[in-house]
């Protein structure tokens, strides 16, 4: 996979203060997508378009600093302690998992499925809460901290197709390369967003999860941006289509109520 904005050597091979800090940044975000499985310096190289040893000098740079970490038996980059620890210094401020969770609590307690809290991220999206309902066939279509291309996963799905269409068009040409692990591609991603667009939620089967089914709303900042979403997830027994108008009205009175909240002094800083 080949991320589409990358940053060229200059002529003479050296790099600005600024490109340094976009190239790092880039491999930052290259690795916690992977973080799970982990990246090899081949794997990095080849997604981020950089010349093997300028990874090797920055990740070697990055783990000296805590920020990313290689495993000794496998040798794969991993996020290191700083990365989570600049994390947790920085929670206060974006609280929108605190403002949320009452929310995917009632809807994980009306529905009894699994309900999760994605934010965007730039070209991504992030899971960043998660609720179990009581049923006891779970569906983890997705696990907190999971970093994905935006229109992946149902809630990001439900935030893409709530943005302006030139702005559809320009992250789907963007993350296009990066679909098919996905098992997306950008014309079946555009189809997607545009049933999503004429439903005024977003609703699909899982592409890499056989049998289940998941329904997404978009939240809105108090300018109209769309900047996370709530969804459920749920075997395909469980989602036929009269019940998705079900839970469709829950997620949008759910989400209305956090717009609401938001509106009302609890920014999302």
């Amino acid at each position: 996979m080949v991320i589409s904005k990358t940053i060229s050597d200059d002529n003479q091979g050296r790099l600005t203060g600024t490109q340094s800090i976009e190239r790092a940044l880039l491999l930052l975000r290259e690795i916690a997508a992977h973080n799970r499985s982990g990246s090899r310096l081949l794997d990095l190289a080849t997604r981020t378009s950089l010349q093997r040893p300028t990874v090797h000098r920055m990740l070697k740079c990055l783990a000296h600093e805590g920020m990313v970490q290689q495993d000794s038996e496998t040798h794969r980059y991993f996020l290191g302690p700083m990365a989570f620890e600049l994390g947790l210094t920085a929670a206060p401020r974006f609280n929108l998992r605190e403002i949320c969770h009452p929310a995917i609590s009632r809807i994980a307690e009306a529905t009894s499925d699994t309900v999760f809290l994605t934010q965007r991220s730039g070209l991504d999206s992030v899971c960043i809460d998660r609720r179990e309902g009581t049923f006891p066939i779970k569906t983890f279509t997705l696990e907190v901290g999971v970093r994905r291309p935006l229109g992946v996963g149902t809630g990001s799905l439900a935030i893409l197709a709530s943005l302006p269409d030139d702005e559809v068009k320009n992250i789907i040409s963007s993350n296009e390369p990066r679909l098919p692990e996905h098992g997306l591609n950008g014309t079946t991603l555009l189809s997607q967003v545009r049933k999503a667009q004429k439903l005024g939620y977003a609703v699909r089967e899982t592409p890499t999860l056989a049998g289940v089914r998941s329904i997404g709303q978009a939240l809105r900042n108090q300018s109209g941006v769309p900047f996370a979403a709530l969804s459920i997830s749920a075997i395909s027994s469980r989602m036929a289509d009269r019940r998705v108008q079900e839970l469709s009205t829950i997620l949008r009175n759910e989400s209305r109520l956090v717009e609401r909240q938001i509106a009302n002094g609890m920014e999302i800083r």
